[in-house]
């Protein structure tokens, strides 16, 4: 979808009469019989049903590799092949044809992927929820996106590549892979410090105060990443005293004395409603903000029922997702012709 957004036509392969599975993944639905969790990830998209054991779907998807700039695949290992439609072949009858497969646990496992899965093992969930609660996953398929953006931006990588020397590549990526790189300096303090890690709720493991507090009337956030702006909060909060405190003045004598710090001022926020304090942190230069619900969220985006929140990238919604196999007749009479020259992905 990413790739749509920024221009490239793409065309979504999907099995007849089910098609893609997030299609029955609700409800919710909308008045088209489309699940809101398909309706997410699939703007600026063509569908066609095929079936990989029909050997003129197979031909079709052979016509359509000849033409196109990229080709992706989500495929459990040795699915493709048994088909006749391996990256191998295609890449050396098409030197110049950028393949990328997305994996579950990487190109040697015949694990699925499913985000739930490697959130737990990938040490996500081992991070996530109370200090002393058990286990949480993320609230979306983080896993899942993390994976189609690193996804992204190795097939760009690769077409520039390919702009430089003519050749296409294969690129492979997986879920496992992107989320445990996404751990980023969890992973770090753990290759540091030869320590698992803990989980902090809505703490943070290396800054003192980055947290959320409850006001008198609803839950902010206050995230201190500096000193400067640890005396500015201090300030702005009316705890003088903790401003001047030289115990405190550096963020690793905040990090010791955590609990008392976050004592001091959760008993301070308590005392006047949330925009009161954001108010004041703001005027100070201290990041801070009100948790907001996701529908309160989205009433100050672009979004739209049907084609989901705007594009994260300099792009644009140029269709909505498509009906399973709107598009088949179109494309096996005139192939890429439907939509004119696909051009560069």
């Amino acid at each position: 979808m990413m790739l749509g957004d920024l221009g490239a036509d793409v065309i979504k392969l999907e099995r007849p009469a089910t098609g893609d599975d997030t299609r029955g993944w609700g409800p919710p639905f909308d008045d088209r019989g489309e699940s809101a969790y398909f309706l997410s990830v699939n703007r600026n998209k063509k569908s066609v049903a095929v079936d990989l054991s029909s050997a003129e779907d197979r031909s079709l998807i052979a016509a359509l590799l000849a033409d196109a700039d990229v080709a992706v695949d989500n495929f459990k290992r040795g699915t493709l092949e048994r088909y006749g439609i391996s990256p191998a072949r295609f890449l050396a009858q098409r030197p110049a044809l950028v393949w990328c497969t997305i994996t579950g646990f990487g190109p040697e496992s015949d694990r699925p992927g499913y985000d739930y899965v490697v959130q737990a093992e990938r040490g996500w969930m081992a991070i996530t929820g109370e200090a002393g609660g058990s286990p949480m996953k993320v609230g979306v398929a983080l896993a899942d996106v993390v994976a189609g953006k690193d996804a992204a931006i190795a097939i760009l990588a690769a077409l520039a590549a390919r702009y430089r020397d003519g050749r296409g590549r294969h690129v492979v990526t997986s879920l496992a892979q992107s989320a445990t790189a996404a751990l980023v300096n969890v992973a770090q303090n753990v290759l540091v410090t030869g320590r698992d890690a803990p989980r902090w709720g809505n703490a943070h493991p290396n800054l003192v105060p980055y947290e959320l507090f409850e006001a008198a009337d609803r839950a902010i956030v206050v995230a201190v990443g500096n000193d400067g702006q640890w005396r500015a909060c201090a300030l702005a909060l009316g705890l003088d005293e903790l401003a001047a405190d030289a115990r405190l003045a550096t963020n690793s004598g905040r990090l010791e004395h955590r609990e008392e710090l976050v004592l001091a001022l959760s008993e301070r926020l308590r005392e006047a409603p949330a925009a009161h304090w954001l108010g004041r942190l703001a005027e100070a230069g201290v990041p801070a903000g009100v948790v907001r619900s996701v529908l309160e969220t989205l009433r100050e985006v672009e979004a739209s029922p049907l084609t989901g929140v705007a594009p994260s990238v300099p792009g644009a919604i140029r269709s909505a997702p498509p009906l399973l196999d709107e598009h088949g007749t179109e494309v096996r009479r005139l192939g890429w012709g439907a939509f004119g020259d696909p051009g560069p992905a």
